[in-house]
């Protein structure tokens, strides 16, 4: 337990439980690339690791395969057969192996990451407050799974429920897909900042009700075979879309501040909510597929109902109702709500005078634009570089266990008090490379693509309680939800704009914008520390 408690060995430890997996994956390039790895680990370290490690012990000695887990045992095969047991190994099989490492990484994570030095965040509070955390924590992260639930179950099957539509005797081919997706998106960027005007002037709760009434409409319009309903589901999805990913949270940050909680519990609150999103998101997958095996490809639409009915019954019977905007008093003297033209041009103009508001709306824009793109371009080129068929649904197991691993690096840090424009800083950097090593394995190399796709969703998986907690750390409470939305605009053109010329850029060409858009969040990102570390200077030398 003791040697958990410090950072340098859980660096080693990690460093131990992490070789096996890094000689899986950089076994294509033959044992000098694996004796420049146990250089640039150390003879010590190797060696340690080699004794601590049943994969790195059965390259010496087969027998210590046959004790093994099935998993491990053929991890370790492949690494004695090198370069020609990767190429007959089928992809299925490869991302069972993998699927079984990445759970190891992630559980060693969640336990090395536990503070077991100091008392946990609700521990340092209050009685009272240690309720109030825990009440809010409850009704906030029913209502966010419930909802993540009914996205995660129309993602899997939405190129196929629009491509089995038949209109006018004519089958939507896949250029009509696209023109559905980009339709989603477009009315995203379109109606971002009227819907977050709404959001702050009419309510955060109303918009969380909202979005269950427009995803419904969406998931229905799936039963149609009419091009204008099925455009207009797109638009009411797209609305959706926006709310979810603001209405919600400034609801969640406007009741913490206005509780009095700390902000370390809250970025506690953001860590556990992406943890459990990723949980989610698997379980959504197998339902997803349930579903459609008997219902068809719109069945998962229709049974994402059921769970933005649940989600909306937990807010209209716990969530009080919070408003941003500021008021005024009318002649009569009684106060008047800031409409919500008022909110979006006062939202701008805070926008313009607080430098750290634009870094936080760039390296969300930049970040999650490159994000989009990767969603769109990982299944091509995971086609491109593997023999035999793609599982995607075991290669999407695998990246929410990344996403685990991240989130649940961003609570350990967290815990230690480390302050999150440092974290995003690191996390931009490694995801950025990662990115750059993707584009650049595209010509070849499964082994150096895999790594970098992985590493990338790890980077994912820190990035979104992250930007929840720099949000909630910036983001004046009255203009929340309109800051947010307008933080949509950017991101939705930079999607749009790459996958229109998708034909003229091709594979590495997406992947090469994806890589200059998290090279140019980068830049925000380390901007933002520099500018909260000369504040940080300038306090203690006035305090």
């Amino acid at each position: 337990r003791a040697s958990l408690l410090d950072w340098p060995s859980m660096a080693r430890a990690a460093r131990a439980a992490l070789l096996p997996l890094l000689q899986l994956l950089v076994v294509q390039h033959g044992s000098a690339s694996f004796a420049t790895l146990r250089t640039s680990f150390g003879r010590q370290s190797m060696a340690r690791a080699t004794s601590s490690s049943p994969l790195l012990r059965a390259r010496s000695s087969p027998q210590m395969v046959v004790g093994m887990p099935s998993a491990a045992a053929s991890a370790a095969l492949v690494l004695r057969g090198g370069v020609s047991s990767l190429s007959a190994t089928s992809p299925d099989k490869l991302f069972n192996m993998l699927f079984a490492a990445l759970s190891a990484v992630c559980a060693f994570v969640v336990v090395a990451g536990a503070d077991r030095s100091a008392k946990p965040t609700e521990e340092k509070l209050d009685a009272s407050e240690r309720k109030g955390v825990r009440a809010l924590r409850i009704r906030f992260l029913a209502v966010f799974w419930m909802y993540k639930m009914a996205e995660w179950l129309q993602g899997p099957y939405f190129y196929e429920v629009y491509a089995s539509k038949v209109i006018n005797g004519v089958a939507v081919s896949s250029q009509g897909v696209a023109r559905l997706f980009l339709t989603g998106f477009g009315s995203t960027a379109l109606f971002g900042a009227v819907v977050g005007g709404l959001i702050d002037s009419l309510g955060r709760k109303r918009g969380s009700l909202v979005f269950a009434l427009m995803y419904t409409l969406s998931s229905l319009s799936t039963r149609c075979s009419t091009l204008p309903l099925l455009l207009a589901g797109r638009v009411a999805g797209g609305i959706g879309t926006s709310l979810l990913f603001s209405a919600p949270e400034a609801w969640l940050v406007s009741e913490h501040m206005r509780s009095g909680f700390s902000s370390a519990a809250l970025s506690a609150t953001f860590g556990l909510a992406y943890f459990g999103d990723a949980l989610v998101a698997i379980t959504a997958g197998q339902l997803a597929g349930a579903a459609a095996s008997r219902g068809g490809p719109s069945a998962p639409f229709e049974l994402s109902i059921v769970f933005l009915a649940l989600g909306a019954a937990i807010i209209a019977s716990s969530w009080r109702e919070n408003l941003g905007g500021s008021t005024s008093k009318d002649a009569s003297g009684e106060e008047k709500q800031q409409g919500g033209r008022a909110i979006v041009r006062a939202a701008l103009q805070e926008m313009m005078r607080d430098r750290r508001i634009l870094l936080v709306g760039a390296v969300q824009a930049l970040f999650e634009g490159a994000m989009y793109i990767f969603v769109l371009q990982w299944p091509p080129a995971f086609k491109a570089a593997l023999s035999g068929a793609v599982p995607f649904g075991k290669v999407f197991s695998c990246f929410m266990v990344c996403c685990m691993i991240g989130s649940s690096l961003f609570s350990a840090l967290a815990k230690r008090a480390v302050k999150p424009e440092n974290t995003m800083a690191a996390m931009l950097t490694v995801a950025t490379c990662a990115m750059a090593s993707a584009t650049r394995a595209t010509g070849g190399g499964v082994a150096a693509l895999i790594a970098a796709f992985f590493a990338f969703e790890a980077c994912v998986g820190m990035y979104f309680p992250l930007i929840g907690t720099l949000r909630g750390k910036y983001l004046p409470d009255e203009y929340r939800g309109v800051i947010m939305n307008l933080f949509g605009i950017p991101l939705n053109l930079i999607v749009v704009g790459v996958f229109l010329s998708l034909g003229q850029l091709g594979l590495t060409g997406a992947l090469s914008c994806s890589t200059a858009a998290l090279g140019a969040a980068l830049v925000a990102g380390l901007s933002l520390r520099a500018t909260s570390a000369s504040e940080d200077a300038a306090a203690a030398a006035s305090g």
